[in-house]
């Protein structure tokens, strides 16, 4: 049967691939400072272009309007009948996202080479936009996030967390290929950041499909993918640290880069499992008229010939599953007790105002990832230890994202917690993170770091929860992407105009581009905390 319920397992599988080659944003850290050197910027400008990137990342109205508009064009169309001819709309929206994220980052390693003349400033900006525009909360998210959660509606805060998760993953494992294959160059981890990121979900957006059947165990598989990941988790973070600590030969190092691509590839385990147990299943089911329950020849005849009228029965074309698993989602999500709020209801309630403000407190954590390298240059780290803190932001962002909704969960039905009293708990840890940070002890950097990168990543698990559990799901899509507007906002506040000026005029009193010391972060970073 081609479209059995282990087709969906194949779209997670793939969905969770896709996530793993889209969080470039993570690892600005890593080029940052060639693309600072390269085009004479002073740390004002890269944060300020930094804040673009930012941008680019949060803003996904543009990538969930195009999925709604595909998904409504009218049955009968030529356009409903080319977007099912070329798979559906999750390849339209992901070969869009491809497209903005080549020509994106193509154009920053043209310019940071010197293959083309340095773009003024509001063009790099641009190109910095298309990359991340195309990745992280935006086009692939929306395409991965939207089936798998189609696909799993009993499910859908797991397998959240689960695409979600990989994505916070996957700045480190970026990291990992480029020190493989691109050791100390940066420019070519740019062009390696215009080439993988688009051939990957070209290639696997035909896998990305709304399948929305019911199998068996589906937790206990869903269950297996978190289990992966956690495993790998612990695998990158073991080779991180051992990197900082020894240096790996080039025989060592494809070792370990082929260990990391076997767990990698681990997941189609879990569809192969699915696959079999719905082959055990179904064989059964394909032959109604030996099953020892119609033993009458009458019940036998009765059965085939409502199977014969109604084929839907167990054949459906992908339209009308899409269709019916979207009616039986919206049923079941609406609870007659709960508001189902649009974008101006929601905006003229303190709510709305008051989440707003929380989530623009998230520009702190991008303003750190985004400042990383040069914190750690300022308080006298080696570029090997600068890269080894991205790679693990990356993890501890990973481990926030997986771990937030687990324990939001918990204090929710046992404690009776709401889930806003949790968030503020985070934030108000990220800012001991900050503290720690602007210390300037020995090691601080490494702690810091940590708890921001946990409590930062926790924030993106928690508060697309909280926003359909205050304004309900109906049309929470809009309502997410407006709020997480903020973060960028809060971004530029803290990165451009708070930090770029503290260091560019501590740079100036050290007569140079670059700040030494803990004076050029101390100061910004206390006002974070």
């Amino acid at each position: 049967m081609e479209r059995s319920s282990s087709s969906k397992w194949v779209a997670t599988v793939a969905s969770v691939w896709i996530q793993l080659c889209v969080g470039a944003s993570y690892a600005f850290g890593v080029y940052s400072p060639i693309l600072k050197s390269s085009q004479g910027y002073d740390q004002s400008t890269l944060d300020s272009i930094a804040v673009f990137k930012d941008i680019g990342a949060n803003f996904g109205l543009l990538s969930g309007l195009l999925y709604t508009a595909v998904v409504s064009s009218p049955l009968g169309s030529s356009s409903s009948r080319f977007i099912k001819r070329v798979g559906g709309p999750c390849v339209v929206v992901i070969t869009v996202g491809a497209i903005q994220c080549f020509t994106g980052y193509f154009f920053i390693w043209l310019a940071v080479t010197g293959i083309i003349p340095r773009p003024p400033i509001p063009l790099m900006c641009l190109f910095m936009f298309l990359a991340a525009h195309a990745q992280s909360q935006t086009f692939s998210n929306t395409a991965n996030v939207v089936t798998a959660v189609q696909n799993f509606p009993d499910y859908s805060g797991t397998i959240f967390g689960i695409i979600k998760g990989f994505a916070g993953l996957s700045g480190a494992i970026l990291i990992q290929v480029y020190q493989t294959i691109f050791q100390d160059k940066p420019s070519s981890f740019i062009l390696m950041l215009a080439i993988l990121p688009t051939i990957v979900p070209l290639l696997l957006m035909s896998f990305v499909k709304i399948n929305p059947t019911t199998g068996t165990d589906e937790k206990k598989l869903l269950n297996g993918f978190s289990v992966i990941s956690l495993i790998i988790t612990a695998y990158l973070m073991v080779l991180i640290i051992t990197e900082n600590v020894v240096t790996f030969g080039l025989s060592t190092r494809i070792i370990t880069f082929i260990i990391l691509l076997l767990g990698l590839a681990s997941p189609i385990g879990i569809s192969i499992r699915a696959h079999l147990k719905d082959s055990q299943k179904l064989t059964p089911s394909l032959s109604l008229a030996e099953t020892p329950l119609l033993n009458d020849h009458q019940d036998q005849l009765e059965v085939l010939e409502k199977i014969n009228d109604h084929p839907s029965l167990l054949y459906r074309n992908a339209d009308d599953q899409e269709s019916l698993s979207t009616q039986n989602n919206e049923h079941k999500m609406k609870n007659p007790l709960e508001p189902e709020l649009n974008l101006l209801e929601a905006m003229q309630t303190m709510d709305f105002w008051f989440f707003l403000a929380m989530v623009c407190g998230l520009g702190s954590g991008s303003a750190t990832v985004n400042n990383i390298s040069q914190i750690g240059e300022s308080l006298g780290y080696t570029s090997v230890e600068r890269r080894t803190l991205v790679s693990l932001w990356g993890i501890w962002n990973f481990l926030g994202r997986i771990g937030a909704g687990f324990v939001s969960d918990y204090f929710l039905h046992l404690k009776g917690w709401a889930r806003p009293i949790v968030m503020a708990i985070t934030l108000a840890s990220m800012s001991i993170g900050h503290l720690v940070i602007a210390s300037g002890l020995p090691g601080a950097l490494y702690a810091g770091s940590t708890l921001v990168g946990v409590f930062y990543g926790s924030q993106w698990s928690l508060f697309p929860t909280i926003t359909s559990e205050i304004f309900g799901v109906t049309h929470l899509g809009t309502i997410f992407n407006t709020i997480a507007f903020a973060s960028p906002v809060g971004s530029y506040i803290l990165s451009v105009r708070v930090v770029g000026y503290i260091y560019d005029r501590e740079a100036l009193s050290d007569s140079g581009n670059t700040c030494i010391g803990l004076k050029g972060f101390m100061n910004k970073l206390y006002m974070k905390g």
